[in-house]
């Protein structure tokens, strides 16, 4: 047992002493003592250069890192994606805390907010960050968003905010969660991990100890998150592996989740380049950072041409991403979509307690009958592509299934157990599989609303592209119905019930996360051609 009281080596900021006090307070609970000592680090002292500029990397640790080395201090505590990947000689992490949540938040002045825009900034808005991974996914969503660079602490950040430096800041959710700042004066939006990519390891703590403390290395050992030092690691060794620094715009983000692994990374050539994304899952995170690495071999063949069988809007997230690798695009919509009702009777909206859509031409068609939805009732979707149709008529999901998985029934049943006991509405098409009405309880009432219903093209051309995009299964039936696959042709399916559809013919296919035009992006990417 170790009988030292200990010395913590921190540094000052609100966020680092309670980063640190969080460190002593586990130390505690194994019964041991130790003290703060604070150090004030080159990244606290040089606040007028941006992040990037700055000489060398470890602005933010070199000082504590000395302290260690000359047994000033016992134990640094950092966070974790501040640290440069390779340790300096003699040091080592010793332990690593749970993971707070990872996700970014973007704070918005409340007259800069646009929820018919995604993430409710308005127009043109401007956005302080010093974070050039931020910069290019932020750009690649919004291609109008202008930024500032932004330093200081939480505190100065917010107060910079408060004094209209900026129209909006991004953080991350972790250190806003941590110190519990008062924000109420803001509009706040959490942006998922999934869809802005964090910096590796965001959220964490690192414990960090000179090499030689084998005693403090084994004591550390009971208050060490085993299972987040799994997934980081694999973050951590792609930052290694591209030899970029914490300003790269680089993001790689890693979760175990029902038994597997799953992974995105976000890289781009600077903060102006369209990012590069990747969804890998895997069995276990052994070799996954490589086979994230090899992805991005700038000599791998990406396709060259693709068929979707939908209408593509050239400066959408899909259409931008296309035109970034030159990928030919063949956008055909093989069905026709016609409305089945003319008005809407407003004593079933009343009644609603939910509305459930599941496409974005349900929530279209539902929108042209001019609903009267009341202020109580609340709004789900099934992922981001249905989210941004929403926001077009000045909605926000109050429940999105776009972090819950691939699998339609994974996010109906999350859903259901939300509703449990209440009046759902669902507008749908006329002959959808009713995934969602399905996993509903026995209390929940459903009002199953046909709103619009398809007919498939009579006469489809096949495409000789090397990648077939399908949408629906409507659209896999009309194209399948005259055609036959190429056999070097690469499928991809928007959708779990478009994937059955293929799944049925015998075809092999992918099917991306999150069934919308990031999801497809990074599928696209992440084929071997």
């Amino acid at each position: 047992m170790l009988n030292r009281k200990l010395i913590i080596g921190t540094r000052g900021s609100e966020l680092a002493l309670w980063q640190a006090n969080f460190v002593k307070d586990r130390l505690a609970e194994i019964g041991i003592e130790a003290e703060l000592k604070i150090i004030k680090t080159q990244g606290d002292i040089i606040q007028h250069l941006r992040l990037d500029k700055l000489e060398g990397k470890g602005f933010f640790t070199k000082e504590l890192e000395e302290e260690l080395l000359s047994s000033q201090i016992d134990l640094a505590v950092h966070s974790h994606k501040d640290l440069p990947t390779v340790n300096p000689p003699g040091l080592i992490i010793a332990a690593v805390s749970e993971r707070e949540n990872p996700a970014e938040v973007i704070i918005i002045h409340k007259d800069c907010v646009d929820i018919t825009k995604r993430l409710s900034i308005k127009h043109a808005a401007t956005v302080g960050t010093s974070s050039n991974r931020r910069k290019a996914q932020l750009l690649s969503l919004r291609p109008d968003l202008e930024f500032e660079d932004l330093r200081g602490n939480l505190q100065t950040r917010i107060q910079k905010l408060r004094d209209e430096k900026y129209d909006a800041i991004v953080l991350a959710k972790a250190g806003v969660n941590r110190i519990n700042m008062e924000l109420s004066d803001f509009h706040m939006e959490e942006i998922a991990p999934v869809e802005i990519i964090p910096a590796p390891a965001q959220g964490v703590l690192a414990i960090q100890i000179r090499e030689s403390d084998q005693e403090l290395f084994n004591t550390l050992q009971k208050i060490n998150d085993t299972k987040v030092a799994q997934t980081i690691a694999v973050e951590r060794k792609v930052l290694n592996m591209f030899e970029a620094g914490c300003h790269a715009p680089l993001g790689c983000y890693c979760r175990e989740r029902d038994g597997k692994f799953e992974s995105w990374t976000s890289i781009a050539e600077d903060n102006e380049d369209f990012p590069d994304r990747l969804y890998l899952q895997a069995d276990t995170t052994e070799g996954m950072a490589e086979a994230i690495f090899n992805k991005y071999d700038k000599s791998r063949k990406l396709p060259s041409s693709l068929f979707i069988t939908r209408d593509l809007d050239e400066n959408s997230y899909l259409g931008r991403y296309l035109k970034k690798h030159n990928i030919q695009i063949d956008a055909r919509s093989l069905i026709k979509i016609y409305p089945t009702i003319n008005v809407l009777d407003s004593f079933i909206l009343k009644r609603a307690d939910w509305i459930f859509f599941n496409s974005k031409n349900a929530i279209e068609h539902f929108f042209a009958l001019d609903p009267l939805i009341l202020k109580k009732t609340k709004i789900a979707v099934l992922g981001r592509g249905s989210e941004s149709t929403l926001r077009k008529f000045g909605r926000v999901a109050d429940f999105s299934g776009d972090d819950l998985g691939i699998s339609t029934e994974a996010i109906a049943q999350a859903f259901a157990e939300l509703v449990d006991g209440q009046t759902v509405l669902i507008p749908r098409a006329k002959d959808s599989l009713q995934s969602i009405q399905k996993a509903l309880t026995p209390n929940t009432h459903i009002i199953d609303m046909p709103i619009y219903e398809t007919v498939l093209e009579e006469e489809v051309d096949k495409s000789n592209a090397e990648v077939l995009v399908f949408t629906s299964p409507s659209n896999v039936e009309a194209y399948f119905k005259e055609n036959l696959a190429d056999p070097g042709q690469k499928i991809i399916c928007i959708g779990y019930s478009t994937a059955q559809a293929i799944e049925e013919m015998g075809l092999p296919y992918t099917l991306p996360f999150s069934p919308d035009e990031m999801g497809l992006a990074e599928a696209i990417f992440g084929l071997d051609m």
